[in-house]
């Protein structure tokens, strides 16, 4: 079974041919692609904490051009027995204690980007939302571990598939960071800003739809 053979309600592999469904209905198979960035306690998405997550759906304008929407964005208090790692927190720069961090529980942060993403995909034309990362399973991982620790029931994300663009970034610039790419794609990226979920979320999401109009330029989208 392939990754998107999952999803029966997914759309035939029908090219954009000016029909009565937004044009990214018929980009990714009925896949809305949304940009997610989490920022962790640790590497193991059982037992670390989830302390920050952001979320960009893309949106496709007339012309088949890409481009991100509003990112929502949460610091998320650990859950009960977490373990937090004190070297991630040196990495990250998070300061669990900081008066203004104003944190917010896992159901909470989940439900209200749900909500926003449902909208995004409805909106779009999509049937669901397909997580785009950099380094991407691991933000799905973590999605689906806080997923089933809240038992939230209407993830509208597919629950194993997923666009990296550390992959794309490979592909289209030889740059697997971030950062990198970024630069390789002409995107400012301030170092000073990096690893906070809503900074990483929307410079992903720059450097993926760069990635998408670049190859939509070169004749690879729709096809003809």
């Amino acid at each position: 079974m392939s990754e998107f053979d999952y999803d029966n309600d997914a759309m035939d592999d029908a090219p954009y041919s000016g029909g009565n469904k937004p044009p990214m209905a018929y980009r990714f198979r009925g896949f809305l692609p949304v940009v997610v960035d989490v920022e962790t306690g640790g590497f193991n998405s059982a037992t670390d904490a989830l302390l920050e997550i952001a979320a960009t759906p893309i949106l496709m304008d007339d012309d088949g051009q890409v481009y991100p929407d509003q990112t929502h964005f949460f610091r998320v208090e650990p859950f009960e027995g977490a373990n937090v790692e004190q070297a991630a927190l040196e990495f990250t720069g998070i300061k669990l204690d900081h008066p203004l961090r104003m944190a917010v529980s896992e159901n909470h942060a989940l439900t209200e980007i749900f909500k926003h993403v449902r909208k995004a995909v409805k909106s779009a034309g999509c049937k669901r939302a397909v997580l785009v990362g950099h380094n991407a399973f691991f933000d799905l991982g973590f999605l689906n571990a806080a997923v089933e620790r809240t038992e939230i029931k209407r993830n509208p994300f597919h629950p194993f598939s997923c666009f990296d663009t550390a992959t794309l970034g490979g592909l289209a610039y030889g740059q697997t960071v971030l950062a990198k790419a970024c630069s390789a794609a002409d995107i400012e990226f301030d170092g000073r800003e990096a690893h906070s979920a809503r900074y990483d979320t929307e410079k992903t999401a720059e450097l993926f739809c760069t990635i998408v109009n670049r190859w939509r330029d070169m004749g690879g989208w729709p096809l003809v």
